[in-house]
């Protein structure tokens, strides 16, 4: 017998592997986490929360939490830019402002935080919503079964093992995945184009920043190619340096042999002077590769994060994947395991996030190349494409999804131009509740949602009895009744509606149904629709 029972083992106590817990927290799911450092990340990684993923931390009740926390840490609302050095001139702004042109399609804001400050967040509101991890815990073994996984656990402190018996596990445990390796899931994508490595360093900056507002700074001189992040008071940051000039020639392995004394002439570079002090304080050693699995999924065992999708951090796209991977996995593992799904359901998760995952990866090496190694090939890489289409406009396409044209295969497209068509993430439209301000996307959670016009009494009627016969939860809203109201008269453009028709948006905030007029569906029709999108 098991030491202990779960229903889900996540493999990873990082960022996606935090989320993946939480997220099944939120929908009810116990979840036991495992990771094999002692505790969340202790190095300040810079993270670039994108709106998406606010809207999910917003989902689970921590997104002004971590709103302040970023607030603290960095200078929000910054330009992502290029220059020689610090001091140097500037050689070109990529983005002006973060939020500016992108605040109107959602009611959260992009923002900045570290890992180190973000992790604790996450572990905190996990372990609220019931999780269990267990840090210092690595994974010895697995195996699974038609029934489930078995893994054995090896506490690092004590050596003590235990045995785990769960009913699906998640494998969130990074770039070198070792349950990936174990599966034989291969990567494919552009492999490894850079050893590349961020310094950790303190040094007084404030002078050299000038007043200027700078969010991410890319360097490009004749000593190194890569990026600062320059934390508040501006006493300390990060330079991660991907390529180093040699007489004229990019060098791409910074990594072998790199001594104190190279690190220190790459910050001195980097800032351009030699009259400020400066400590270093550590040095990590990365890859830097653009990688997507073959597979998300063997039997019992789903892969996310970093496991299933490797990036390089221009974009700052690599950890949202992996939660946005968490949210796309969490409501469908949860209603399977309550009896309320097919266990088919499952079967979705990579058909929708795979793709979504691998243009990702894409448009970030797209990134590396035009703001870091203009050198590489042009033909090798994708035109650059807007970062909203990236961040939630990527669209999905499997069984959990009922399509209006079947033969319409887009994979992405910028959120403002979805209206609310199948396979898109629902749109934001400001409502009034009870004389409070709040997001449509306030109104999804753990259950699917019926949204309707405040004309349509005859949908409500047939949802209600449909989810009755259908032995599911389902979440109704008339919006202009009920005390929901639409003061900009936005909604049913925004989904793309008339007064007549009706929406049905899954637990992710994702449209998985929509009737854009006529008369409402039978409540028998409705049960169909609903017992289709959960693969019954």
């Amino acid at each position: 017998m098991a030491d202990i029972e779960i229903p889900v083992l996540i493999v990873g106590g990082s960022m996606v592997g935090l989320s993946t817990a939480l997220l099944l927290g939120h929908h009810g799911i116990r979840a036991l986490a495992v990771e094999h450092h002692r505790g969340t990340a202790i190095h300040p990684r810079a993270a670039q929360i994108s709106q998406r993923t606010m809207e999910i931390l917003r989902e689970v009740g921590v997104e002004q939490i971590v709103r302040r926390k970023s607030d603290e840490q960095f200078v929000q609302d910054g330009a992502i830019l290029a220059v020689e050095s610090l001091t140097g001139k500037e050689i070109q702004r990529y983005i002006p402002n973060l939020n500016e042109g992108v605040t109107d399609v959602s009611p959260c804001r992009r923002c900045f935080i570290s890992q180190s400050l973000l992790e604790p967040l996450l572990k905190t509101r996990a372990q609220e919503l019931g999780a269990e991890l267990l840090f210092g815990t690595e994974m010895v073994s697995f195996e699974q079964d038609a029934d489930g996984v078995t893994a054995i656990l090896r506490d690092r402190d004590t050596g003590k093992n235990a045995t785990v018996r769960a009913q699906y596990m998640v494998a969130a445990d990074g770039a070198r995945s070792g349950v990936r390796q174990r599966l034989g899931i291969r990567m494919e994508g552009h492999g490894t184009f850079s050893k590349s490595i961020t310094i950790y360093f303190r040094a007084n900056v404030e002078p050299l920043m000038r007043g200027r507002n700078m969010t991410v700074i890319y360097v490009f001189n004749p000593v190194l190619r890569g990026f600062f992040r320059i934390e508040k008071p501006f006493q300390s940051g990060f330079l991660a340096v991907n390529i180093a000039n040699d007489s004229g020639h990019p060098v791409t392995d910074v990594s072998t042999g790199l001594t104190e004394q190279r690190a220190l002439e790459f910050v001195r570079a980097a800032l351009g002077t030699h009259d400020i002090p400066i400590t270093i304080e550590n040095v990590m050693h990365w890859d830097s590769a653009a990688d997507v699995a073959e597979r998300f999924r063997m039997g019992r065992i789903l892969i996310a994060g970093d496991a299933a999708h490797i990036m390089p951090p221009n974009g700052g796209f690599g950890g949202n994947t992996g939660v946005q991977d968490a949210h796309n996995l969490a409501w469908k593992l949860a209603l399977v395991l309550k009896g309320l799904a097919h266990p088919e359901l499952l079967s979705t998760y990579e058909p929708e996030r795979r793709p979504a995952s691998a243009f990702t990866v894409e448009q970030a090496y797209t990134r590396y190349v035009v703001r870091v190694a203009p050198d590489l090939p042009a033909d090798e890489h994708q035109p650059l494409a807007n970062d909203l289409n990236i961040e939630m406009g990527y669209v999905y396409h499997s069984s959990a999804v009922i399509p209006e044209d079947p033969q319409d295969r887009r994979m992405h497209e910028n959120p403002r131009e979805s209206k609310g068509r199948p396979g898109t993430r629902a749109p934001h439209v400001w409502l009034k509740r009870d004389g409070q301000e709040i997001s449509t996307l306030d109104l999804f959670g753990t259950t699917f949602t019926l949204l309707a016009r405040a004309e349509s009494h005859a949908w409500c009627e047939s949802a209600r009895l449909a989810a009755k016969n259908a032995r599911t939860d389902l979440a109704i809203y008339r919006v202009g009744a009920d005390g929901l109201t639409d003061p900009s008269e936005s909604f049913a453009p925004a989904y793309g509606i008339a007064p007549t028709g009706a929406v049905l948006v899954r637990p992710d905030g994702f449209v998985a149904w929509r009737a854009m007029n006529g008369e409402a569906a039978s409540a028998e029709q409705l049960e169909s629709v609903i017992a289709r999108l959960l693969s019954r």
